[in-house]
């Protein structure tokens, strides 16, 4: 199984049907919250809009509770009345609360100490098609009330988690997918975060408003300068044997790597 879904995500509240199609016609790919964007009091009446408010279930994530709560178990029952099939599992704790989700592909969404630490065994697991990890439950777990410093950036905590998830998802071979970006109104530290999941192997980056949508999809899409080097790139290679010199910088296979890794984000 390969997630092909993104690289913009977008969160869509399970109970508000009225943008499930706006939300996924503003992105690559929509997801259907049943987890922290509906207050448990409205979660049933959530359940009952997904399945009477059908979404072209290949661009369509349905965000499910975690698998220690009541609510796990009806959003299963709920899902079982749709063509829906990618489900997110939200603050995975370990392979054990994979058991009930045979035969659905599953994105394990690492948003707790102990969901960071199962990453590796998480992104193991055949049912499970990518990692996602998230930065503010992750705080929370951790007794912490802030997951950036005053200058935006990242604590070292949430870098460090970051990192993790990202390379237990490739050591596995499934994708990983970055946190959503709360600073509404700044795009462009919006562009430069979705720039640097795209350039370090992310395969998307998850958002919360419509308008994030667009940003992470250029962010995520190689400039003509860049698409055209790595092209001339990969055409000179295939003159040369072993490590040569292009453009005044010495070129071996990891920089190729990075090359072709351009060209099929442009695919996007």
């Amino acid at each position: 199984m390969t997630f092909t879904m993104g690289p913009s995500l977008l969160f869509c509240p399970a109970d508000r049907p009225d943008r499930f199609v706006k939300a996924q016609e503003r992105a690559d790919a929509v997801i259907i919250d049943l987890e922290d964007a509906v207050a448990p009091r409205n979660r049933a009446a959530a359940r009952e809009a997904l399945i009477a408010t059908p979404l072209d279930p290949e661009r369509t994530i349905v965000r499910i509770n975690p698998a220690s709560t009541p609510d796990f178990v009806l959003d299963l029952e709920a899902l079982e009345l749709t063509s829906y099939r990618t489900v997110m599992l939200a603050k995975a704790q370990g392979v054990r609360d994979l058991d009930d989700l045979a035969g659905l592909e599953v994105i394990a969404l690492c948003e707790t100490a102990a969901g960071v630490l199962a990453a590796p065994a998480l992104a193991a697991a055949p049912e499970v098609v990518a990692l996602m990890w998230g930065a503010e439950d992750l705080i929370v777990s951790l007794g912490g009330s802030s997951s950036r410093r005053a200058d935006g950036g990242y604590r070292d905590v949430a870098r460090h988690a970051r990192s993790a998830v990202l390379l237990a998802a490739a050591a596995s071979g499934v994708a990983a997918i970055d946190a959503v970006f709360l600073d509404l109104p700044n795009l462009a530290g919006l562009a430069d975060e979705a720039r640097d999941a795209a350039e370090s192997g992310f395969a998307a980056t998850a958002c919360v408003h419509p308008s994030q949508a667009s940003v992470i999809r250029e962010a995520y899409t190689p400039d003509d300068e860049q698409l055209r080097r790595a092209r001339e790139l990969l055409a000179a290679a295939e003159k040369e044997s072993g490590v040569f010199r292009f453009d005044g910088q010495m070129v071996d296979g990891p920089i190729l790597g990075h090359a072709r890794r351009l060209v099929q984000r442009a695919g996007h």
